[in-house]
């Protein structure tokens, strides 16, 4: 940003924020990652589909914890905010957990808070899929976005051989904008990728 345009986000609000929480209606929470959450994240990105779509790499339980750190890192760099999906009724075992692990994530990267944009990832491990937590987290986090964050414009982009994703980002409220032609490789090549895009104004 040029010094004659102000920052849509001030620098500093993001870490000023709580990372909150929200329990939805179809029974899942959100909510920040925890360290016993680690087994779940080694479990997602071992998953073939979660591989195939979002590329991780494969981690330890060890190496699990540390990206958890990472991520909690990042919320106060205001680099990115990553949220948990896990079932909102869990048994606390004396292990320190408040919960169930989780079975999904929704995250906000690739922020540029000066501008007021960002794009929302997300997955779900089997456990979690076919419940509707995904669309329902991510209209409550575009609402978090837009109205506490104060960003102007979130995005999600997906493959076209994707359409789970796509329907996602339909229900939850991102209209498509277009096509983006051989814009992500994958392990079976190039992908076309679908915009979705919403703005605070809509």
């Amino acid at each position: 940003m040029t010094d004659s345009i102000p920052a849509v986000v001030p620098p500093g609000r993001m870490a000023a924020l709580t990372q909150p929480s929200y329990d939805l209606p179809c029974g899942m929470r959100l909510r920040p990652w925890e360290p016993y959450d680690a087994p779940a994240l080694v479990a997602a990105y071992a998953d073939p589909d979660i591989r195939h779509w979002n590329r991780p790499d494969p981690l330890t339980e060890a190496r699990a914890v540390t990206r958890i750190a990472r991520w909690r890192e990042r919320w106060h760099a205001e680099r990115s905010a990553v949220w948990a999906l896990a079932p909102a009724e869990g048994v606390d075992d004396g292990d320190g957990s408040d919960g169930s692990p989780a079975v999904g994530l929704i995250g906000l990267a690739d922020l540029d808070l000066p501008g007021g944009s960002g794009e929302f990832m997300y997955w779900l491990l089997p456990a979690g899929r076919g419940s509707g937590a995904t669309a329902e987290g991510l209209s409550v986090l575009t609402r978090w976005a837009f109205e506490d964050l104060g960003l102007h414009r979130l995005r999600i982009t997906h493959s076209v051989a994707n359409p789970a994703s796509c329907r996602v980002a339909l229900k939850s409220g991102y209209p498509l904008e277009g096509t983006m032609r051989g814009a992500l490789l994958h392990a079976d090549g190039w992908h076309d990728e679908h915009l979705h895009a919403r703005l605070r104004t809509d």
